[in-house]
Formats: structure tokens, sequence, C-alpha cells
């Protein structure tokens, strides 16, 4: 934690976790330990690359203000060491005095130190840090030695285990696909004899229509006969 006079900001140092491609940010903490109201104001050496929100603001006696630096997403590594700054400056403000009641008009007249006014400044650098640190190298490996045996070992075993699990799945593929044909060839077959049946059973109402039909003009010739040898037996005796 450093003491910038006005102000106790923490961190020193604004760290981001550098990653190509992607915007990172990171925050620190302004404290007002004094018992004055404390305006301040924060600039960089990059504003392109930077946006910090707030970017000034009043801190209240005994109260802390928490500030965001972002930084756009780079296409390419840094240079080492990083030569963006950042400088925040604090002063005395009147009591009383809230965001709200300011303008950046204000801001830039109040920070001036030709009218006497006492500004405190706190710089700070700005370090990067590899979002994805490298692996630790393996115990007992030295630079330039292969990995151990070991290693070597398990990836032919975690091999083999892949290629028992894929021939696993290639063989039950097979019996579900085995089994989807027969019951589709069943499926085909159960359908040709139900329309098989179908048909007979027509032909059959068809017969019996026929056959009643039949046997009833026969009753009919029988009948009339028998009424016409009757009747020849009635004439006969009369």
């Amino acid at each position: 934690m450093s003491m910038g006079h006005f102000l106790s900001i923490h961190p020193s140092e604004i760290q981001f976790p550098f990653e190509l491609r992607r915007q990172t940010s990171c925050s620190m903490q302004l404290t007002n330990k004094t018992e004055k109201y404390v305006a301040f104001k924060v600039k960089t050496t990059n504003p392109k690359k930077y946006c910090v929100r707030p970017n000034s603001g009043i801190v209240l006696p005994g109260s802390s203000c928490s500030v965001t630096v972002a930084m756009q997403a780079q296409k390419e590594a840094p240079p080492e060491p990083c030569r963006d700054k950042f400088l925040i400056q604090s002063v005395i403000a009147p009591d009383g005095l809230t965001n709200k009641d300011i303008t950046q008009k204000w801001y830039d007249g109040y920070f001036n130190k030709e009218d006497g006014r006492v500004v405190k400044e706190f710089k700070m650098r700005v370090i990067y840090i590899p979002a994805n640190p490298p692996s630790p190298v393996p115990e007992g490996s030295e630079e330039g030695t292969p990995p151990r045996s070991s290693s070597v070992e398990n990836g032919i075993q975690n091999f083999d285990e892949v290629s028992r699990s894929l021939e696993d799945t290639k063989e039950k593929s097979s019996e579900a696909w085995s089994a989807i044909s027969k019951l589709t060839d069943e499926k085909a077959s159960a359908l040709q004899q139900n329309q098989r049946l179908r048909q007979e059973l027509e032909m059959m109402r068809k017969d019996i229509s026929k056959t009643r039909s039949g046997g009833f003009s026969l009753m009919f010739v029988v009948l009339v006969g028998l009424l016409g040898v009757l009747i020849g037996y009635l004439v006969k005796i009369a």
C-alpha cells in the first residue's frame, strides 16, 4: 500500500493478466485517511489503450473509492518492460462537495498548481502477468532431457483404452442395426400376411353371398313346381 499524501493507494502497481486478443481489467482502491474532502484525477500516458472508470471523483473523509482500469484487447505481445504509466493526482476539496456539483472544467481548473494549490501526485507503472503461466518442469527432468518413460506408457495405455472403447461402440452399433433390420423385415412380413388375410376374407364373403342368392332361386323353382303338381291333381279330382 502506498501513501499519496492525501490518499492511500492500493496496490502500488497496476497489474494486468495479459492474454492476446482479450480485454482485461484490474482495480485499485483509493482511501481517504484525512478529515478533509479529497478530489482525485487519474491520467495515463496511453489513453487510447486504457479506459479508467471513474477517472475522477471525490473521496469523503475516512471512505474509499474503487477505480477500475480496463485494457483493450491487444493483437501482439507488449514490449518488456512496459513503458505505460499512470498518474493519480489528489487535492483537498471544499467540504460538502459531491460528484454532481463539479464538472470536467472544474477539475481542469482546480488541479492547476499555478494557483498555489497543493496537488499531490503518485505515479504507477504497468506490469503484465501471463494469464496462462507455463507448466512446471516435471521433477527429476532436466533441460534437453526427454520426458519420463512413465508418461509414454500412460499415453499408450490411454490410447489402448480409447481404441477398445471405439471397438465396443462399433460392435454395439452393429448389433443395434441388425436388430432394427430384423424388426423391419418382421413388420413387412406381418403387413403382407394381413393383406393376404383381408383378400381371403373378402373372397369368402363374395362366395357366401353367391351361395345365398343361388339357394333362394332353387327353392323358388321347387315351390312353383310343387304348386303346379298340386293344382293339376285338384283339377283331375274335380
